[in-house]
């Protein structure tokens, strides 16, 4: 069994070089030393290998070209500091969930002005996602009739909301 510390004390620094030597940049090439020693620390190691220091150049090399390959798979862009900045959130902003919340609260209130049955028609309908026949049988209503009473829930819905936002 190798000696880990022993190793990277002696060798960390020549695999920095050799792998700024194959061109990435010292941020990289400090990543890809330390992801070295990590394998040779979590490989098993052949008991046959005599040479550590080509093991650990072996395993710098083929983490190098590991690297090189999933760079030219996927394409990175360098954005700078102030055009990241930029970069929309896909959360929706404070103004948003107040908005949001408002029309909820008027949706709310417009549910519970509307008669019993087509105020059960519609949340059976659209809450609960029953279908229109379904939402017929249970009232013991004609679809048409049902259906009627859906539309004329929407209806009053949409007024509201449009009274509200000529406020």
């Amino acid at each position: 069994m190798w000696d880990l510390q022993n190793l990277f004390v002696r060798h960390a620094r020549e695999i920095n070089r050799f792998l700024r030597r194959r061109g990435h940049p010292p941020e990289t090439a400090a990543d890809l030393t330390q992801d070295t020693f990590v394998r040779a620390m979590t490989a098993a190691v052949p008991s046959s290998c005599e040479n550590p220091r080509a093991y650990l150049h072996q395993v710098a090399r083929n983490l190098s070209i590991d690297l090189a390959r999933r760079e030219r798979r996927v394409e990175f862009v360098h954005v700078a500091d102030d055009d990241f900045l930029g970069i929309a959130d896909a959360s929706p902003s404070p103004e948003h969930i107040v908005y949001d919340r408002q029309r909820l609260a008027i949706i709310d209130a417009a549910i519970r002005e509307l008669p019993e049955k087509t105020r059960r028609a519609f949340e059976m309908h659209r809450i609960g996602e029953q279908t229109l026949c379904e939402v017929a049988a249970e009232l013991q209503l004609s679809r048409t009739r049902t259906w009627t009473l859906i539309r004329d829930a929407y209806r009053h819905l949409r007024s509201r909301l449009a009274d509200e936002a000529s406020k």
